[in-house]
């Protein structure tokens, strides 16, 4: 192992199942589903290709990541060119695949202006290189002057501060009349309804999250609090409110089978360059300080643990 990805799912499985897909785990686990590194004895049938091949892989449903060596089926490897750090590589499998999925559902372009919230997570800082590269407009909402900071630098038109009075005021009078066309977010609560509000008519909402209500919503309508306006007022409005959530993902790309394609599209971005993901290292020892790092909302992109 060289890497290993923290997400937010294995801050909240040490308190007992999630949106009844990550079931609690056995006692005693290892957290973590995301990881990086060399390969170094394979099993019966596996071609010895493989060795000392390096290589990411997400887990899938098993835990075992946070550790110094991993085991996993060759079906889930993707071998990584020498020009990807491992650190970045195991940002993308999971995140990047989420992200890749979110565009799925809209793919912001030109003419669009794109307010996308948390923009100095992991999943936030790629889409605001993405929308920005596809030529739209980009806002970028983030908690704290080092995190706008970093979204700045990612090449938003606009970083602001969400945690400061006014951020929505400062947003109208930048873009005037310009309405937000597209809303991105995995914070919910009440930041995101005010994100919402921003959103003029025809707007499209995807939520990826629910960051602000301890995720403990379910994988149905965004009416159950995530980040909604009322039903109605969406209807008003004609705002396109999309929850991207395990089975809307998996029916917009043919089933939970087709999660590699996501992985492959966003590990081939990871290694152009097109995409470069934020990453926040902890060493592996300092696991634990990772999750009260990340509950808390103090760290930039994605947490990666180097053992």
């Amino acid at each position: 192992m060289a890497a290993a990805g923290v997400h937010v799912v294995d801050t909240r499985l040490r308190s007992g199942p999630v949106n009844g897909r990550f079931p609690a785990p056995e006692l005693p686990t290892v957290p973590g589903r995301e990881v990086a590194g060399t390969v170094d004895a394979v099993g019966e049938g596996v071609p010895a290709s493989w060795l000392g091949r390096r290589v990411v892989a997400h887990l899938g449903m098993v835990p075992g990541g946070y550790a110094e060596r991993a085991v996993t089926t060759p079906d889930r490897l993707h071998p990584l060119p020498d020009s990807l750090p491992a650190d970045r590589a195991v940002a993308m499998v999971g995140t990047g695949r989420m992200t890749m999925g979110i565009l799925r559902f809209a793919d912001p372009g030109p003419g669009d202006t794109v307010l996308v919230l948390a923009a100095a997570g992991g999943i936030g800082a790629l889409l605001v290189q993405h929308a920005k590269r596809r030529g739209a407009a980009v806002i970028g909402a983030a908690g704290g002057k080092a995190k706008t900071g970093a979204v700045r630098d990612l090449g938003a038109d606009l970083a602001v501060d969400y945690t400061a009075a006014g951020w929505t005021d400062r947003i109208r009078a930048t873009f005037g009349d310009r309405a937000v066309t597209h809303v991105f977010e995995g914070v919910g609560g009440e930041l995101g309804r005010s994100a919402l509000r921003l959103l003029g008519p025809g707007g499209r909402h995807v939520a990826y999250g629910w960051f602000a209500t301890n995720g403990d919503a379910d994988d149905g309508d965004a009416d159950d609090g995530l980040a909604g306006l009322p039903e109605r007022e969406r209807a008003e409005r004609g705002i396109d409110s999309t929850l991207v959530v395990g089975p809307r993902l998996f029916e917009k790309i043919g089933g939970e089978e087709n999660l590699r394609v996501l992985e492959e599209e966003a590990m081939a971005h990871a290694a152009a360059g097109t995409l470069v993901p934020l990453v926040h290292h902890f060493p592996l020892a300092e696991a634990a300080a990772a999750h009260r790092a990340l509950e808390s909302r103090a760290t930039i992109g994605k947490v990666v643990l180097i053992p």
